[in-house]
């Protein structure tokens, strides 16, 4: 019988981050009523365009000449969020390949910071006057990955020699990551020293004529900052989805994630994987980093140790959200990244005030997180239907057993032999040849035949 649709795993997958992604945004808008209720200056109209705002702030263009939002297309905002989408996508493919290898990749924030230190150094240091801008491009990515892989083979190392706990490894790495790249910064001379006013910040890589190509892209949401960059994003979350589900060495991985010692009698280098397994998230972690800074529309402040990214954390509520599926973190990058833009478009178009967004945000992302649960509990549901079907066709069963010890008339053995199944008949036919004990006569002309 055919799986039902609705009993299908990715079914429940996309109803529980769905349902995750509305509780989220009616949270956010409570968030709104709460605010406009504590002040005095505030009214239904303020609260009814801060939620507006929240769910369809991608789609803002502004105040029309009466003062009202208006909605529509906004060029701008559709780039603007493919290009934060970006590194978004990149850092949640991170986590979502190592949890899927039995990991908790909590280390890219540090990964992302030694992506983009290297990538910075190499795009910034090599003259693009002597070697073409679009190779120098490719070693800055390549060695940023590189730089991300390394580190993330630390706490990979750690885990499959010593055992130590990736999470505690990772973190510990993440703050030495942090002092590191700040301490390479600060005694280099790629300091922004052209523009005074940016005197903590590292040049952007268009000043050595590196930069990510528009392709196209510029064309179809001109006024933003997007670049090929989303394309590059999109081409590695589909890979990743190949290696994982059709490849020989992505069930090995998925097969030390759910048990080490197993695979390890299985003949599967369990301690290889681990390690490969942290090095390939701590790569992908790097190449958000990377893709973020090569696009030359964006700084780099320095001081890094003062916190740790933003974005490297993100990539943790936005693997959650897609259940840890490389496709579905390209959705959930790119919904993370929306209310992003929706935040930039409250604090320019309300009196709402950054951290009344950031609130809104943060509260989404948190309930974001709990679609695993939720997946876990529509599954319960169906395994509790389940169950009951189960018991009413035991009790239906019962009932015919009773029926049958009472004893049948004709007619209702007529009905049950015109009901019946012609194959289960055949068979119970056959079983009673093979049963039915032989003719006495006959058994005894054969005896006598034979002397």
């Amino acid at each position: 019988m055919k799986e039902k649709f609705m009993e299908k795993d990715s079914t429940r997958s996309i109803l529980s981050s769905l349902i995750s992604i509305g509780i989220g945004l009616v949270a956010g808008a409570l968030v709104v009523l709460f605010v406009v209720l504590t002040q005095k200056d505030m009214g239904l109209r303020e609260a009814w365009e801060g939620i507006r705002l929240v769910i369809g702030g991608l789609f803002s263009t502004g105040r029309g000449v009466d003062g009202n939002l208006s909605f529509g297309f906004n060029p701008a905002n559709f780039g603007n969020m493919l290009f934060r989408a970006t590194p978004l996508i990149m850092t949640g493919l991170s986590v979502a390949f190592a949890y899927k290898t039995g990991l908790f990749n909590i280390g890219a924030p540090g990964q992302y910071l030694m992506g983009v230190c290297a990538t910075l150094f190499i795009a910034l240091s090599i003259p693009t006057s002597q070697v073409p801008s679009w190779i120098v491009w490719i070693l800055a990515f390549v060695g940023g990955m590189l730089a991300g892989a390394l580190w993330g083979a630390i706490p990979g190392a750690l885990k499959a020699l010593l055992n130590i706990n990736e999470v505690i490894a990772s973190i510990m790495t993440n703050w030495i990551a942090a002092n590191l790249v700040t301490w390479f910064f600060d005694l280099s001379n790629l300091k922004n020293m052209v523009e005074n006013t940016k005197s903590g910040y590292i040049y952007k890589t268009t000043f050595n004529n590196v930069a990510t190509p528009k392709m196209l892209l510029d064309k179809l949401f001109p006024g933003s900052q997007v670049n090929g960059g989303i394309i590059i994003a999109i081409l590695f979350a589909i890979g990743i989805y190949i290696i994982m589900t059709k490849t020989t060495f992505g069930y090995e991985l998925k097969a030390c994630g759910s048990n080490r010692h197993a695979a390890r009698y299985a003949g599967i280098k369990d301690r290889r994987n681990i390690i490969l397994s942290m090095s390939i998230a701590g790569a992908l972690s790097a190449a958000g980093g990377a893709l973020y800074y090569l696009s030359g529309n964006t700084e780099f402040f320095w001081s890094t140790y003062q916190s740790l990214p933003a974005i490297g954390f993100n990539g943790i509520p936005v693997a959650l959200l897609a259940i840890c599926n490389p496709i579905g973190v390209i959705f959930a990058g790119l919904f993370m990244s929306m209310l992003d833009i929706a935040g930039s478009q409250m604090t320019q178009l309300t009196a709402f005030n950054e951290y009344i967004t950031d609130v809104i945000i943060a509260v989404i992302v948190y309930l974001s997180a709990f679609s695993l649960m939720i997946k876990s509990w529509l599954s319960g549901k169906k395994k509790g239907h389940t169950v009951k079907d189960t018991s009413a066709a035991s009790s239906e069963a019962g009932s015919a057993v009773d029926a049958a010890a009472e004893g049948e008339t004709s007619k209702d053995a007529a009905d049950k032999a015109d009901t019946a199944d012609p194959e289960e008949a055949a068979a119970e036919a056959e079983t009673t040849e093979e049963t039915e004990p032989a003719d006495p006569v006959a058994t005894e002309s054969e005896k006598k035949e034979e002397l």
